[in-house]
């Protein structure tokens, strides 16, 4: 059994190792996944997975919130949660601006007492971090005033001493309340740490679990044997997580390693299962029986990067669909292209709806009928093509089964063996008879010029058209008023199912109705960080790693 990480520090708060460093360090070691939960910020979270997301290692996004309670700093972790929710980002914003304030007066403190500091001088030393005492202790190390770390908390800045100044804070219960919203597992961090005595760490417990709390860090790197089972004990009375850390910060702790703490640290990877499984305990609706309607976009998500399926994605949307769950392909490629992905894959006997255009066309594969359609206008088509023209850029419209272009080029011609489409060479595509779903704006090599143009599409075009990009290269310009959000709505009242059981499964920017208009918005870890914005659920892996099937397997339950 390999062990893992789940309270781990970056140069991003008061950490001395940057986030590749610990990715780096944690492989080095063998863990399995580790957790980044740099103080009240979560700034270097999407650089880490990123760095991580083609190793053999499992970045788990966290937070730890510093809190108070009766005038003790009580910390609170966030595990899972999702940095892009803009609510949760907005609270962030305010607890940075109480450590400024903070630290502008710890700066004048110090200086009163002789230390040639400023606030700017500080910041200039640690550029891009979250700073904390432990950056001026290593600040006043550094400029010779103490001899260690130790002394520099003795004699400037710890609790009782003058520079010290207190931040405001809020309080645990509230700092539950927070990760919650931000879809995470809060956590109270080193609980032993407080020197509460056994009734009032037993009050607390009892208040966080009221407001949520859902875990309690029992492995920890300075527990004693008996500490530890007084932790696990006190889980087990409130149903709490067990969960584990080393609390690792680089040379800012030098007696702490990475993994094994003081030496003798082990946190099983078996803890990290039991947290996915409370992750997706929120998953399903309290009647777990309802039929629910799973809307799928395709590329970066139903498919992996060879447009393919899993075994273990594809038996559980197979067993989705035995329970009764509708299955619907939503994708901005044209209908005669999703229905070759479908035939290659099998998927018929799934017999799904198919959302194609963006929620332009939706068809049901098992009656062969259509069930919803929406085109622009040859005016439309035809200013957009013009304007197109005038700024050089490629623009190309669908029949039902092929791409129709007026040139062929290597944008059309990528384009068509990216879908496996056909194109047809036509002198207007604007000509009477050619109303489209969609047209798609192409360009390679110039995202910049793909926004100018979207600019003066939507100028051009007000209220009859919209537009999204599916990724880097493609511009999307529906009819108004339709998305994959209206889609996923229509498909509802034709299922006869709630809203409130309504799934979306995206990755990109034109998905973001479709996870607007979702009760369980789900975002891949591959997915565009405005897509995770939306989302309230983000995988723990992405397309190419069976992102979809833990998901999939709780609705089939």
């Amino acid at each position: 059994m390999q062990a893992i990480d789940l309270h781990v520090h970056s140069t991003h708060s008061d950490g001395t190792c940057t986030t590749k460093e610990l990715v780096d360090l944690a492989i080095y070691k063998g863990l399995k996944a580790i957790a980044l939960t740099d103080h009240d910020t979560t700034a270097g979270l999407e650089e880490i997975m990123e760095y991580a997301k083609d190793k053999n290692i499992e970045i788990i996004p966290g937070i730890e919130l510093s809190t108070e309670y009766f005038g003790r700093d009580i910390h609170i972790l966030g595990l899972y949660i999702n940095p892009y929710n803009p609510q949760f980002q907005e609270h962030l914003i305010v607890f940075q601006e109480s450590r400024i304030n903070r630290n502008r007066k710890m700066c004048e403190n110090l200086a009163a007492q002789g230390i040639d500091i400023t606030y700017e001088d500080l910041m200039n030393t640690f550029k891009g971090a979250v700073v904390t005492r432990a950056h001026y202790a290593r600040y006043l190390l550094d400029k010779g005033y103490v001899k260690s770390m130790k002394e520099a908390f003795e004699r400037y800045v710890g609790d009782h001493c003058k520079a010290f100044v207190p931040r405001e804070k809020i309080t645990p219960s509230q700092a539950v309340s927070l990760i919650l919203k931000a879809g995470g597992i809060p956590v109270l961090a080193h609980p032993i740490l407080y020197h509460l005595s056994d009734a009032n760490l037993d009050k607390l417990v009892a208040e966080l679990k009221e407001a949520g709390l859902m875990g309690i860090e029992a492995v920890y790197s300075t527990y004693a044997p008996s500490e530890e089972r007084y932790v696990k004990r006190l889980a087990a009375k409130y149903d709490l997580l067990v969960t584990g850390g080393s609390d690792f910060h680089g040379t800012n702790k030098k007696d702490i390693d990475l993994g094994n703490g003081r030496g003798h640290l082990f946190v099983p990877e078996e803890l990290l299962d039991k947290i996915k499984t409370a992750y997706l305990s929120r998953y399903v609706p309290y009647e777990k029986n309802r039929k629910s309607v799973l809307f799928f976009d395709l590329d970066g998500t139903l498919l992996n990067d060879e447009k393919t399926i899993s075994p273990r994605t594809r038996a559980a949307l197979e067993a989705c669909v035995r329970k009764g769950h509708v299955f619907v392909i939503s994708s901005g490629r044209a209908y005669s292209s999703i229905i070759q992905i479908v035939k290659r894959l099998g998927l018929e006997n799934c017999s799904p709806l198919i959302s194609s255009f963006n929620g332009s066309q939706i068809y049901q594969l098992k009656n062969r009928e259509m069930l919803h359609s929406a085109k622009l206008s040859l005016d439309i088509i035809a200013k957009i093509r013009d304007l197109a023209k005038a700024m050089g850029l490629h623009l190309q419209s669908y029949s039902d089964t092929k791409v129709l272009t007026e040139s062929i080029n290597k944008n059309v011609t990528f384009y068509c063996e990216y879908v496996k489409n056909d194109y047809e060479l036509l002198p207007d595509i604007a000509e009477e008879g050619l109303e489209s779903y969609k047209l798609l704006a192409i360009d390679l090599d110039n995202r910049e010029l793909l926004e100018n143009f979207r600019s003066k599409v939507e100028e051009l075009c007000a209220g009859q058209v919209q537009c999204f990009f599916s990724n880097d290269w493609f511009l999307e310009i529906l009819p108004y008023g339709t998305t994959k959000g209206t889609a996923l709505r229509f498909v509802c009242d034709y299922a006869n199912i709630d809203l409130k059981y309504s799934y979306a499964f995206a990755d990109a920017e034109n998905d973001l109705p479709m996870l607007e208009a979702a009760a369980y918005p789900t975002v891949l870890l591959n997915g565009i960080s405005q897509a995770k914005a939306a989302a309230r659920f983000i995988t723990f892996t992405d397309n190419n790693h069976e992102g979809l099937a833990p998901f999939l397997e709780k609705l089939a339950e």
